[in-house]
């Protein structure tokens, strides 16, 4: 099968697309860097240069590649992590979730793509009342914390286009928060280095819930999304949903850092915004028990308590 995918050199990017060519599929991934280029080439991918942001030169890439099935996985997430500024920071990320969507669709529309495939989120968007676990036929959030809702708009506006989307196949995968190699939970990535310095306290009681996803298990079910499950949406979590309480001290133990310190909802208020106290007290989690049954897609890591210790070996 023909697979042409965006974010390909990226840190979901670097486990899929191995799997993909494991598996016998033809892959060609987008890019902007020429070196890059030359790395993927060298794995026996074929490398397209372009600006995703170039609707022609990206509309002409994909024209070219006459693929069965498009993975768009583009993200601009390095460095991302201040909730004060958190539309900010993903303004580049939201222009990849509806402009470069809507062109990769239309391009896929003139040579008949079977299969889109998208990458969401699931955690914060979701609504805060009711349960502590979410699945995909519960609200996203109708009142998103002040400077989260272009963010949240921009996820609206990708899934509703899987939703709608009548010439091929669509799916959006709500990744849960990503840890290993790579992201910002593996060694050197931001949130290692808050936790390894203390820096990232528990607020409150720590009742946020957040739920996890290594980088491994997320391109696992992505590569089952190609030949699995009706169109639609699909949380990719691990088994396991925990409190800020639980899993901020036991990834702190496995970075070999001291324990979080405890501060109250007002000091947390003062340091990172009440958008950073909703994330670290009041999120829901997410059920994976559709994309599951679904996608026919167990994880190798079940629960991040096994998973923390071996993404930082």
């Amino acid at each position: 099968m023909k697979i042409f995918v965006t974010g390909g050199t990226g840190a979901i990017g670097k486990f899929l697309l191995p799997q993909l060519l494991d598996k016998g599929h033809e892959v060609v991934a987008l890019t902007r860097s020429a070196a890059k280029a030359v790395s993927l080439e060298d794995m026996g991918v074929s490398a397209v240069i372009a600006d995703p942001l170039d609707k022609a030169a990206l509309t002409a890439a994909v024209r070219r590649a006459e693929p069965e099935v498009i993975i768009h996985q583009l993200t601009a997430l390095s460095g991302v992590g201040n909730f004060r500024k958190f539309d900010q920071e993903f303004a580049l990320t939201n222009r990849f979730r509806t402009e470069v969507t809507d062109d990769l669709l239309a391009a896929a529309r003139t040579i008949g793509t079977r299969r889109f495939i998208a990458q969401s989120y699931c955690g914060w968007p979701y609504t805060k009342k009711g349960g502590p676990v979410k699945t995909e036929d519960d609200p996203l959030d109708p009142k998103p914390p002040e400077g989260f809702s272009k963010t949240l708009a921009a996820i609206r506006y990708l899934e509703d286009k899987m939703r709608s989307v009548t010439y091929l196949d669509g799916i959006a995968l709500r990744y849960g928060s990503f840890y290993g190699p790579g992201t910002s939970i593996g060694k050197g990535g931001a949130v290692f280095k808050l936790v390894k310095k203390r820096k990232l306290p528990v607020i409150g009681g720590g009742g946020g819930i957040w739920s996890f996803i290594h980088i491994s298990d997320a391109a696992l079910a992505t590569a089952a999304a190609i030949s699995h499950g009706t169109p639609g949406i699909y949380n990719v979590a691990d088994d396991e949903p925990a409190k800020v309480s639980t899993w901020l001290p036991a990834l702190a133990k496995a970075i070999g850092a001291k324990p979080p310190y405890r501060i109250p909802h007002w000091l947390g208020e003062l340091l990172i915004g009440k958008a950073g106290v909703a994330m670290m007290t009041q999120i829901r989690g997410c059920s994976n028990a559709k994309a599951k049954h679904e996608l026919n897609w167990t994880p190798i890591y079940p629960s991040w308590r096994v998973g923390f210790v071996d993404a930082l070996e």
